[in-house]
């Protein structure tokens, strides 16, 4: 019995082990699936939502907007889960806004205009501008110079679009822009122009758009236009740098008017033109992203509450844009829209009305039949140091690009490749006419020899100067990777020689696009610089918008 009772007891003793083990193990397993069940099954417990905005927003507003963005996310906002709200804000051209926006790249945007929202719905079957609200306003005018807008009859009798096609007529001297329809003040600038031609102040119709007179009117005042630019930050750019002698006149927003003012002792006054005219008014709107989570929807509502507040509504004040806020008067002492900043509290008197975004469209799309038709020599450097990286190769897709996409058919194109000397060269001709052959001669470029940089755009100005076409903008395109070492005229005698041409011929504008280290900038920069041109590195983004950068131009 002894043997018997030690035999259970020892048994026993295992049994428990046994069990105790078994319990254990199930204890692990247990944990690990527990585990598991929090880090490997998304489906259990979802990752946590976004509560960041990214917000595309146009150039002119930029030291504003970052301000803005700096103290919304100073502010540390939080929703009521607990997660920051962000923004991650990114300058952009408004047209550029639209396309990214369509892409599904940005949760918010804020352009220069709300006619772009519009063009972000073209289209679709489900509209992607959800909220919006505008929370700064700003009229466009005609900046002049002080003594320019004097001479004009300002300020005792109301200037317009009639004044300033007079002056542009009777003074061939006399340079003034507005920019293209890819940005807000270009398209609202034609279609005040449109206004006047139809002699309306509301309702334009597509009708109103198609009358001769109409169209007329506008291609008379486009073809007076010196050149077209890259929108209103550009312009004053180049107004701040050049000074009084790169425009007479230009079209952008009073803001544009204050902010110049504000950094030059040459003084510009706002004329707000007696036809009438239009506003900018700088929206906030949230993309319905199929990916846009609730708490981004919270971001942009505080964001645009934040927009909205006092403190900021002073903010947008100071900056030289018009608030929202109706309570912060316009003539306050303290106020930047005042007659000593060139601009006037009282003004636009007449404020025309905003057409649908079908006559939109069609304002723009008229645009391209009205502005001023351009020749354009694409010169193009073959030397040997092209064939390095894949430059010429680069330069060949981004000139075929550049061709596909010139959309005015009476826009005359033509081509000078240069290497040891000038070679090859195409005359320019309609580009609807000789598109092909561009492209099969761009095609067959090979790079071999020096560089007779210079040669080439004296080859293509002289051209142009005897061509004497005053009806069109003239511009040369050069393309280059390298140092000049091959031309018979020097530097300073080229720039001298195109700066007497432009005085007394026909104004010719040089763009130039650098490619690699070698690009020598100082002779790019006083090609460009001679005719109010520009020069930028080709890199990848230049590349891909090389006809939506120069074309604003033409």
């Amino acid at each position: 019995m002894r043997r018997n009772r030690t035999l259970y007891k020892t048994s026993g003793c295992a049994l428990v082990a046994v069990l105790v083990v078994l319990f254990g193990m199930i204890a692990i397993l247990c944990g690990i699936v527990a585990v598991v069940s929090l880090v490997g099954s998304p489906e259990a417990t979802p990752a946590p939502s976004s509560a960041t905005l990214d917000l595309a927003y146009s150039p002119e507003k930029d030291a504003l907007m970052q301000d803005i963005v700096a103290r919304f996310n100073k502010a540390n906002y939080r929703t009521p889960s607990g997660l920051a709200m962000k923004i991650v804000a990114t300058k952009m051209e408004a047209a550029d806004i639209v396309e990214a926006a369509r892409a599904g790249k940005f949760t918010a945007i804020s352009p220069d205009s709300s006619l772009w929202l519009g063009q972000v719905d073209a289209g679709r079957d489900a509209p992607l501008v959800g909220e919006s609200t505008r929370y700064a306003v700003t009229p466009i005018v005609i900046a002049m110079w002080s003594d320019t807008a004097t001479a004009l009859g300002y300020p005792q009798k109301p200037i317009g679009w009639q004044d300033l096609l007079a002056k542009a007529k009777s003074d061939a001297n006399f340079k003034w822009s507005h920019p293209s329809t890819s940005s807000a003040s270009g398209v609202l600038a034609t279609l005040a122009e449109f206004y006047a031609g139809a002699n309306k102040t509301r309702n334009l119709t597509e009708g109103d758009l198609q009358n001769r007179a109409a169209l007329d009117y506008v291609a008379a005042l486009e073809k007076t236009v010196r050149y077209y630019g890259e929108g209103e930050a550009a312009t004053i750019d180049q107004v701040l740098a050049k000074g009084r002698n790169y425009l007479d006149a230009f079209v952008v927003s009073e803001r544009m008017v204050v902010y110049y003012n504000s950094k030059s002792s040459q003084k510009l006054v706002a004329i707000y033109p007696a036809e009438g005219t239009l506003w900018q008014d700088h929206p906030l709107a949230l993309l319905e992203q199929p990916s846009v989570t609730d708490d981004q929807r919270l971001t942009y509502r505080r964001l645009r509450d934040f927009l909205l507040s006092a403190e900021i509504q002073k903010l947008i004040l100071q900056s030289g844009y018009r608030p929202v806020d109706l309570n912060l008067r316009l003539d306050d002492p303290a106020s930047p829209i005042k007659t000593s900043n060139g601009v006037d509290p009282a003004q636009p008197h007449t404020t025309l009305q905003m057409p649908s975004a079908a006559i939109m469209e069609k304002v723009q799309s008229s645009w391209y039949l009205a502005k001023r038709p351009a020749n354009i020599y694409l010169v193009v450097d073959t030397s040997g140091s092209m064939a390095e990286q894949d430059k010429l190769k680069q330069a060949q897709d981004a000139l075929n690009t550049f061709l596909d996409q010139v959309q005015g058919e009476r826009d005359r194109v033509g081509l000078v490749p240069f290497a040891n000397t000038v070679y090859g060269t195409v005359p320019p001709q309609e580009i609807g006419a000789q598109r092909a052959t561009l492209k099969n001669k761009v095609n067959l470029l090979a790079a071999n020899g020096r560089t007779a940089l210079l040669d080439a755009v004296s080859f293509a100005y002289d051209d142009l100067q005897k061509r004497n076409e005053r009806d069109r903008i003239n511009a040369i395109v050069v393309m280059t990777d390298g140092m000049e070492n091959a031309s018979s005229i020097n530097l300073n005698a080229l720039t001298q020689k195109i700066k007497r041409g432009n005085q007394s011929g026909v104004p010719v504008v040089i763009f130039c696009i650098g490619y690699g280290s070698d690009a020598d900038w100082n002779v790019l920069n006083a090609l460009a610089d001679a005719t109010g041109g520009l020069a930028r590195r080709a890199d990848p983004e230049t590349i891909r918008r090389l006809y939506k950068i120069l074309s604003t131009y033409f």
